[in-house]
């Protein structure tokens, strides 16, 4: 299968004395669902970061193709005064909108909606379906289903998996269980126990 991420011998520091990332590798293809799992501040998020662009290596090669991401606060990716509708034609069509409403369990109107009149979880589901309307070739999810409870995260994290065709996932999760039911393969990112620098698995 093609590859959808590829991230070659990548290193990343915050500091001369702590090191991120250090020589890490990955590869991500279409069908398959990988997740991140860590404690909190151990490099998560900074690696999705890195794939966006927003921090740049030190050393290494990161390509990826078309992406669309979810983060775990659905407030911080929609800009307050614009409906939810008029965000997401900003980036993508509406084509096939109507299907996965229903799958979701999103009314109509909760699109015609200003971000702030929305519960977390219903914008958040507003979140996943613009990004699965985008049709990218890597998903991104930082843990997507944070604001759901237990029934609607299952729901939706096997929504996402109906789609994975053409797609490669990566998740990022505190949820082992989350990440056992769903994940080709699990990435464990941890401290060593001596001096609290992150290690790569």
């Amino acid at each position: 299968m093609k590859s959808v991420l590829d991230i070659e011998n990548i290193s990343f520091r915050y500091s001369k004395d702590i090191a991120i990332f250090d020589n890490f590798s990955l590869t991500l293809r279409e069908g398959e669902i990988k997740a991140i799992v860590g404690p909190s501040g151990v490099g998560k998020s900074t690696l999705f970061e890195l794939i966006l662009g927003h921090r740049k290596p030190s050393h290494g090669m990161i390509r990826s193709e078309s992406y669309s991401q979810v983060f775990q606060d659905p407030y911080s990716s929609f800009h307050p005064t614009y409906t939810v509708r008029e965000q997401i034609m900003e980036v993508t069509s509406m084509q096939g909108y109507e299907s996965l409403l229903v799958q979701m369990g999103l009314e109509e109107a909760f699109l015609d909606s200003l971000p702030h009149k929305l519960s977390g979880g219903q914008l958040q589901r507003c979140s996943i379906l613009r990004a699965l309307l985008m049709k990218p070739k890597l998903l991104l999810l930082d843990e997507p289903t944070s604001a759901l409870d237990n029934l609607n995260q299952l729901d939706i994290m096997k929504l996402i998996v109906s789609h994975i065709e053409g797609m490669g996932v990566l998740l990022i999760t505190h949820d082992g269980d989350l990440a056992r039911w769903c994940a080709d393969e699990i990435i464990t990112l941890k401290y060593s126990e001596t001096d609290k620098i992150p290690l790569q698995p």
